[in-house]
């Protein structure tokens, strides 16, 4: 099992409709960990740590909520976090 972590930038409207929630909700059922925080500039951050299917999984149950709407979505492949345990909200 070869594991990744990747940062990323989403815009659009995913701000004040349960994106971070919802991205808590689907790496926990993953097995993802992690974190997503809101910026200031309504985009959502994110870091994902797991398999490149699992990510990709979590991405697909993320946006299948009505109310999320993703414009764009800017990824970062960057180094894995050892110690990290779980995936939280900032």
């Amino acid at each position: 099992m070869i594991l990744v972590r990747k940062h990323f930038r989403f815009t659009g409207r995913v701000q004040g409709v349960g994106f971070r929630y919802r991205a808590k909700y689907a790496a926990n059922g993953m097995g993802i960990t992690g974190w997503a925080k809101n910026e200031y500039d309504g985009s959502v951050e994110m870091e994902a740590q797991g398999t490149e299917e699992a990510i990709n999984q979590m991405l697909v149950m993320i946006n299948k909520s009505d109310y999320i709407v993703i414009d764009s979505i800017e990824t970062e492949v960057i180094p894995l976090e050892e110690d990290e345990r779980s995936f939280y909200v900032r």
